[in-house]
C-alpha cells in the first residue's frame, strides 16, 4: 500500500507544545484547523509517496545519513505567504540550508525521491501556524493579530524526523539522531 511521508525538524518540548497552543488558539478564534493536522515542524523534504512494504528501506537509508552537525535554530516572530499561510519565521542559518541541501541530495541519490522545493520556490524554513483551510478574509484578520506579536525562541538541532500520514493527521513516525 502506498503511504505519504515527509521529513522535517520537529522542535523539542516544551517548545513543541507552545507552538501547538498557538495553532489551537487560532483554531478556537478563527475556526481554521489545517495546521493542527501535524506537529510543529520545519519541512526539509516535501511530502512524498512510498510503498509501506518498503518502509524498512526508507528508514534504514535515512538512518545511514549522519552528515549533520549540531547547531542552533532561532525562531523569530511571525510572517506570511499571502494570502493563505501564516508562520513563525526561522532565522536564516547557512548550516540549516547546507543540511537541507545535503539531505535532499542524499534522498534523491539513494531513494530516488525528488523534493518539490527544487522545482518551486526554494527552501524557505518556517513553522506554519495557519494554512490550507485559511480563507482570504480570515488570513488578513489573523495577520492583524500576529504581525506585531513577539515570538523569540531557540533550540538545538539534534535530530530530524520522518512523519507519516495516518489518513487524518501527520505523526512523527521515526526520529533520526546524530
Amino acid at each position: 500500500m502506498i503511504q505519504k511521508y515527509f521529513i522535517a525538524i520537529v522542535p523539542p518540548e516544551p517548545l513543541q507544545q507552545e507552538i501547538q497552543d498557538i495553532k489551537q488558539s487560532i483554531f478556537k478564534t478563527y475556526g481554521t484547523k489545517g495546521a493542527l493536522r501535524s506537529p510543529a515542524h520545519i519541512t526539509l523534504h516535501m511530502p512524498f509517496s512510498w510503498e509501506e512494504e518498503k518502509e524498512d528501506t526508507l528508514i534504514s537509508t535515512l538512518k545511514d545519513f549522519r552528515q549533520f552537525p549540531e547547531f542552533e535554530i532561532t525562531l523569530n516572530n511571525f510572517d506570511y505567504f499571502e494570502p493563505r499561510v501564516i508562520f513563525i519565521q526561522v532565522e536564516k542559518n547557512p548550516i540549516l540550508f547546507q543540511f537541507q541541501t545535503q539531505l535532499t541530495k542524499y534522498i534523491k541519490e539513494h531513494l530516488h525521491i525528488f523534493n518539490q522545493y527544487e522545482d518551486k520556490r526554494g527552501f524557505h524554513p518556517h513553522i506554519t501556524i495557519a494554512f490550507r483551510d485559511l480563507k482570504k478574509p480570515t488570513f488578513y484578520k489573523i495577520w492583524e493579530d500576529y504581525k506585531f506579536q513577539i515570538f523569540s525562541k531557540k533550540f538545538s538541532f539534534l535530530s530530524f524526523s520522518l512523519l507519516k500520514f495516518n489518513g487524518k493527521i501527520w505523526e512523527v513516525y521515526k526520529n533520526f539522531d546524530k
